[in-house]
């Protein structure tokens, strides 16, 4: 055998709480993000890694909230809906490539990023990583496991309503039976103890997305049809206009991630090309996923179409599609919903056992696995109580997208690639990643003031724990 590689190096290092960006590992990159298959010999390990890769990163980007394209759609109309979606697609797809070859160009310079904020110290310096970058992807992370539980809640909600229609039982106690499930979820260690998980979590998108597509064309095409009107929402121009960057926010939270780095801090070095492999494995789902419900759910819909999927199909509390159906889709999505709270739960698990474990201990000593048990515990019950307070999904996701996702993965990836790797300002590479963090990052804080906006304007309907 040849001497090892400097990444299988970086490997051994990590395992045995090495250091990373000039620090020794805290409890919290060396427990929940710990990277297995060192050492893998035959090439079944080593596909099954990047396999792995795939099934978390498919469960961070194609999660529930893709049942709100067609509400997105719905302020954009056809072509704009179109474009903006293939638009995301296309710059997601290469932002977080950029962020893998960032992340490899430095491990095989012996600092194995493990976390994005890690990144931001490394390539920005550490006030870019302590107030800017660490501070929004932990917001952002915690919100989705906050709008995960309430979808969760809804749909859990609609499940009893379509067995007991007239059923009195209020939302907020759906999301907190979902909650006290998410207490017990939580409690899996580490990102690589999710990969089962996550493959289950990859069919489960899969399915509900291909009936949601049956529902929608059963229910356009049937006798008592909704009237079909894909005029741009908005009751006057003013409306209409924040109503494109409302919905341009909404495609973004769907194609974002925001955990890119942990992610690819679970794969087993050497890492080149296994995050590529994934990504491919990803968006083979997401556009099969994304475009068919985004079309047909417009299609059906038009600019009816509510801030989920979900919503058209039930009106005044009864199915508009066959119970059946409707029961299969609510399923696969609460259980989909499951396992990606669990996943964007880690950022927030990483800190914690940081602050309150022990490297030096083991995973499994009883000084680290108290802690752990209880301060997961409670940002669980944190985030449910959250969800039951403010039950608004749409205005949730919307700002969500907009003062996280758009920079974290549209703008910033491109800043890491020419500052890292500083690509000639003739070439088209410089240019091309200066237009993308540019534009993205103006429509961030554009599209942040019109979900805070539509959050105004629907304040007078909002009422702490309603029953949406």
């Amino acid at each position: 055998m040849g001497a090892p590689s400097r990444e299988d190096e970086e490997a051994k290092k990590m395992e045995a709480g090495g250091d990373t960006v000039g620090q020794k590992l805290d409890a919290g990159a060396l427990f929940v993000l710990q990277s297995k298959g060192f050492g893998y010999a035959i090439p079944i390990d080593m596909i099954r890694s990047w396999l792995h890769c795939g099934y978390h990163l498919t469960t961070s980007i194609v999660a529930p909230p893709l049942l709100s394209l067609p509400f997105a759609f719905a302020s954009l109309g056809w072509a704009a809906g179109l474009i903006c979606l293939v638009i995301g697609a296309a710059v997601t797809f290469y932002s977080y490539n950029l962020i893998s070859l960032v992340l490899e160009h430095h491990a095989q310079q012996g600092r194995r990023q493990l976390r994005f904020r890690d990144m931001a110290t490394d390539i920005l310096g550490p006030g870019w990583g302590r107030f800017y970058i660490g501070p929004i992807q932990f917001l952002v992370c915690f919100g989705a496991v906050v709008a995960c539980t309430l979808l969760a809640g809804q749909s859990m909600k609609a499940i009893y309503l379509i067995a007991n229609p007239g059923g009195t039982i209020k939302l907020y106690v759906f999301v907190a039976i979902f909650g006290v499930f998410m207490m017990i979820l939580a409690q899996m260690p580490s990102f690589h103890s999710l990969r089962h998980v996550n493959l289950i979590s990859l069919v489960l998108c899969l399915a509900y997305s291909f009936c949601a597509v049956a529902a929608c064309i059963y229910l356009g095409s049937s006798k008592g049809a909704p009237e079909k009107d894909y005029s741009i929402a908005g009751a006057n121009t003013r409306d209409r206009v924040f109503g494109v960057f409302n919905a341009i926010a909404v495609i973004a939270t769907t194609y974002g991630n925001g955990i890119i780095p942990e992610i690819q801090a679970t794969v087993a070095a050497p890492v080149t090309g296994k995050m590529f492999k994934g990504l491919c494995l990803c968006y083979a789902v997401v556009v099969t996923t994304f475009f068919s419900v985004a079309i047909s759910g417009y299609w059906a819909f038009g600019n009816q179409s509510q801030g989920t999927l979900l919503s058209n199909f039930m009106v005044g509390g009864r199915a508009v599609i066959p119970e059946w159906l409707l029961l299969i889709i609510e399923l696969f999505t609460l259980l989909q919903l499951s396992a990606v709270a669990v996943v964007y739960l880690q950022p927030t698990n990483e800190v914690l056992e940081g602050l309150l474990s022990d490297p030096k201990a083991g995973q499994y000593a009883a000084r680290n696995v108290a802690p752990r048990v209880l301060s997961r515990t409670a940002a669980v019950a944190l985030g449910t109580t959250i969800a039951a307070m403010v039950p608004f999904f749409g205005d949730m996701n919307a700002l969500i997208g907009a003062f996280g996702f758009l920079p974290l993965d549209f703008a910033v990836p491109a800043v890491f690639y020419n500052v890292t790797f500083k690509p000639s300002k003739k070439g088209a590479v410089f240019w091309l990643n200066t237009t993308i963090a540019v534009v993205f990052s103006a429509l961030a804080v554009v599209a942040s003031v019109a979900a805070v906006r539509q959050i105004i304007l629907d304040a007078n309907s909002y009422k702490l724990f309603a029953n949406v």
